[in-house]
């Protein structure tokens, strides 16, 4: 039997919401995990991103507050990013349509004025980064006692952002008897034992194996040794009729910048970038723009690999290698989203392909490889690139093995001891 919304017992305002939403079957991970929720169970949901977890907690939620009340809000949502934040949001209004609620997102970047302001109306439910919240808690302008349902969402981010400290700090200021929800892409040991301290008696849901990527995501390899041979390689895809909407992850905002630039300029007029050093109405902007259609090809770095819900993506592109493995999981997430398809291609140079292996060993399975297309130049790597590329495998091989010297060492050694077997020979020839 096919389980359906209306076999979740929500009220009529949310199935109307719900079906002019366009949703017409609920997820896995919303079968698994609303009846839970609407039972009142603390839950720890461990599942990818693009399986519809954001409403599988929003929906019960909304069920559960109902109606506004009073001035101060009755349950918290906790995101890491203000694009998730924000993204979250998002799904409170188009699921609250036709109810009588009122929520608030809040986030940094932005003077908290108008925040407050908002606030002084009247509030039931606040999605917030944890900075921001306690910002505005601690001057006094946000009360926290009335808090019955506290939702962490994208917990592993929170971790590696490293949140705890503020999420220690609002455990403290709201309620000890409430419900709590945890969701995360990876049931990573620190996510593990924040959880423990977190939640009561928690009732596990992993609708997937933890940091599996979809299936309904092609991914591949193409090992490409520098730079200018991946803008090449770039540029031969964006080219591609079928790259019709496309997300590129860079490292770095210098990386991210200089590909933005390069597409700007060579490959594609319609293109933006997001990076912590934009202003928060330019990332809000490009990422509206993204969504509506206005432009095709996004460029970012990892703060918004988990704060863009954008249907129809079609290709992720990983121009470099994250250094934080489960970010991969979560960029490659991007595409192929509830009941669409698409491919994630990732670009390696050899100082990257350790990384893979890390990313391989955690996704569990191996990622194909395929060849550089024959028109696509490949340059010949500068000396700087390739010492730099060297420097940095010779790290990774010290971090595995701490009595690894390098390469570099073993030169260095090598040519010290040429004078010495010099002098050596002298000495040799007198004896003679």
């Amino acid at each position: 039997m096919t389980l359906s919304f209306e076999d979740l017992k929500f009220n009529k305002q949310i199935l109307t919401a719900i079906q002019e939403a366009g949703y017409e079957q609920p997820t896995e991970v919303q079968k698994k995990t609303i009846p839970l929720i609407t039972a009142g169970h603390d839950v720890m949901g461990i599942a990818q991103t693009g399986t519809g977890k954001t409403a599988a907690y929003v929906l019960p939620l909304l069920m559960k507050v109902k109606y506004a009340q009073g001035k101060n809000p009755r349950a918290l949502i906790l995101a890491p990013t203000r694009e998730l934040a924000m993204q979250i949001g998002e799904s409170v209004k188009l699921f609250s349509t036709h109810l009588d609620l009122r929520h608030l997102v809040l986030y940094g970047g932005i003077g908290p004025k108008t925040q407050i302001e908002e606030i002084a109306k009247g509030i039931d439910i606040i999605i917030a980064t944890p900075g921001r919240l306690l910002d505005i808690y601690l001057k006094g302008d946000l009360v926290l006692k009335e808090i019955k349902t506290l939702v962490l969402d994208e917990a592993d981010k929170m971790m590696d952002m490293g949140f705890m400290p503020q999420i220690k700090k609002v455990l403290e200021v709201i309620p000890s008897k409430r419900q709590n929800l945890l969701f995360s892409a990876t049931m990573a040991d620190r996510v593990m034992k924040l959880s423990e301290e977190f939640l009561e008696f928690p009732v596990i849901v992993e609708v997937t194996p933890q940091a599996t990527p979809k299936e309904s995501i092609t991914q591949y390899i193409i090992e490409s040794p520098n730079l200018m041979s991946k803008i090449h390689l770039l540029e031969f895809f964006l080219k591609k009729e079928e790259f019709k909407k496309v997300m590129i992850f860079a490292r770095t905002r210098h990386n991210a910048e200089n590909v933005y630039k390069f597409i700007h300029r060579k490959v594609n007029q319609s293109v933006r970038v997001l990076h912590a050093n934009k202003g928060q109405n330019t990332r809000i902007n490009a990422m509206e723009a993204f969504k509506s259609g206005e432009i095709e090809i996004l460029v970012s770095t990892d703060v918004s690999s988990r704060g863009i819900d954008v249907n129809q993506i079609t290709h992720v592109i990983n121009f470099d290698i994250p250094f934080i493995y489960e970010d991969y999981v979560h960029r490659i997430g991007r595409t192929g989203r509830v009941l669409f398809e698409g491919e994630a291609i990732s670009f390696v140079n050899p100082a990257e392909e350790y990384h893979i292996t890390k990313i391989e060993k955690l996704i569990k399975m191996k990622i194909p490889r395929r060849p550089m297309p024959p028109e696509v130049l490949v340059e010949k790597t500068p000396f700087e690139e390739f010492q730099e590329q060297n420097r940095e495998i010779d790290e990774q091989k010290k971090r595995d093995d701490p009595s690894f010297q390098g390469a570099f060492h073993e030169k260095k050694s090598a040519s010290k001891s040429k004078p010495k077997d010099k002098k050596d020979n002298r000495e040799r020839k007198k004896r003679r």
